[in-house]
């Protein structure tokens, strides 16, 4: 869930940056989501996420989604993904940075 379809957009255009660039992912459900440290990441302002949120670390990204949960009143549909490996240009994407060679 979203404050606007520019901020779901946004969400979908991130999800595929980091499903392409980062190694590896990490998938949690339920109450492990609950565990997630995110001392030290900030949230991802564009995604404008109600439910559903991103955060940025120094080399990850963390999607965390609880809409369904929270609206089904079913916490083991909680799930979050860890996009982990991440350099600066992965993190940002083309901010200026040129895009590392493979």
């Amino acid at each position: 869930m979203h404050a606007s379809v520019e901020g779901w957009v946004e969400a979908l255009a991130l999800a595929d940056h980091a499903r392409t660039y980062a190694h590896p992912t990490t998938r949690l459900t339920g109450a492990a989501v609950d565990g997630l440290e995110l001392d030290g990441f900030e949230e991802v302002p564009e995604v404008a996420g109600l439910a559903d949120t991103w955060w940025r670390g120094s080399d990850s990204l963390i999607a965390v989604y609880r809409g369904e949960a929270e609206v089904m009143d079913a916490p083991r549909c909680k799930t979050a993904t860890v996009y982990a490996g991440l350099d600066e240009w992965g993190l940002r994407g083309h901010d200026g940075i040129d895009r590392p060679s493979t």
